[in-house]
C-alpha cells in the first residue's frame, strides 16, 4: 500500500503576527514556524501507525512551498515518512495548493491520502475535499478512527449528537483530526535518518490560482475587563445588553 500524507508550513500558535506591504503580505520576521499539527500529529502519526503494522507500506509526504519548508518536512520525516516531496512554489489559494498535489499523486497512484482537518492559519478544512474532486476518489472529513482491512477502510467520524462509521474501498482520501492517533515527537535515531531521506523538489504544474489575497486585517484589541458587584444586578444587565450586545 501506498500512503501521500499532505504537509503544511504553518506559524506557531505563540508567534506574533503582523502583517506588510499595505497589509498583503504576513510579515515573516521573529515568526516561528512549525508543521500544521493537525498534519503532524493526526494524518502523519496514523500513516506511521498503519507503516508500523505492516512493513510493505510506502509513506510518501507532500508539501506546497519554497526552500523554507525544507526543515519543516525533514521534521515530518524524522517522525518515520519514508521520502518527501515538495513542489517548489509559494500560493495561498486553496484550490492551486490542492491541485498541485493532485498532480503529483495521479503519477504514483496512491492508495490512502491523508490530511490534516485543516491548518492552524487558515482554518478552510478544504484540501482533501478539493483533493478528492480532482482525483475523482471518495473523500471522507474529520475522521477521529481510521483501520484499514485489505483494500477497505473503516473509518469513524463525529457528527452531530453522535458518531457516524463509514466503509470505503481504496483508493480514498480522508482528513484526520483528534482521536485518530496519538501524538509523537522525533527521537534521536529519527532525526539523524531525516538527513538522509529523499526530498525531491518538483517543479509546479501550470495551474491557475482562483483566488487571491487582497489585505489583510488584525482582530480588533479586546477591552479590559469590567468588574460588578455581585450586588449590582441592573448595572451587569445594563452592560450585557448595551456593551457587550449579548441580551
Amino acid at each position: 500500500m501506498k500512503i501521500l500524507v499532505c504537509i503544511s508550513k504553518t506559524p506557531d500558535t505563540t508567534s506574533k503576527i503582523g502583517f506588510k506591504d499595505n497589509n498583503t503580505k504576513l510579515d515573516e520576521s521573529g515568526v516561528q514556524w512549525i508543521i500544521n499539527p493537525y498534519d503532524e500529529w493526526y494524518a502523519l502519526v496514523k500513516a506511521i501507525e498503519l507503516k508500523e503494522k505492516d512493513a510493505s507500506v510506502q509513506l510518501h509526504l507532500i508539501t506546497v512551498g519554497g526552500a523554507d519548508c525544507d526543515p519543516i518536512i525533514r521534521k515530518a520525516l524524522a517522525l518515520g515518512g519514508d521520502e518527501a516531496i515538495r513542489v517548489n512554489t509559494t500560493n495561498d489559494d486553496t484550490y492551486y495548493i490542492a491541485a498541485q498535489i493532485a498532480e503529483v499523486a495521479r503519477q504514483n497512484n496512491y492508495d490512502l491520502i491523508l490530511t490534516g482537518k485543516e491548518t492552524i492559519d487558515y482554518n478552510s478544512s478544504s484540501v482533501g475535499g478539493i483533493l478528492s474532486e480532482l482525483l475523482d476518489l471518495p473523500f471522507i472529513s474529520l475522521a477521529n478512527k481510521v483501520d484499514i482491512n485489505g483494500r477497505s477502510a473503516k473509518v469513524e467520524r463525529e457528527i452531530e449528537g453522535g458518531e457516524e462509521t463509514n466503509e470505503v474501498s481504496l483508493p480514498v482520501v480522508i482528513s484526520c483530526q483528534k482521536g485518530v492517533a496519538e501524538q509523537r515527537i522525533p527521537n534521536m535515531r529519527g532525526i539523524m535518518a531525516a538527513r538522509t531521506k529523499p526530498l525531491k523538489a518538483v517543479e509546479p504544474a501550470a495551474i491557475d490560482a482562483l483566488t487571491h489575497v487582497d489585505s489583510y486585517e488584525l482582530p480588533a484589541p479586546k477591552a479590559g475587563v469590567k468588574m460588578i458587584s455581585p450586588d449590582n444586578v441592573q448595572e451587569l444587565v445594563r452592560l450585557l445588553h448595551e456593551e457587550a450586545k449579548v441580551i
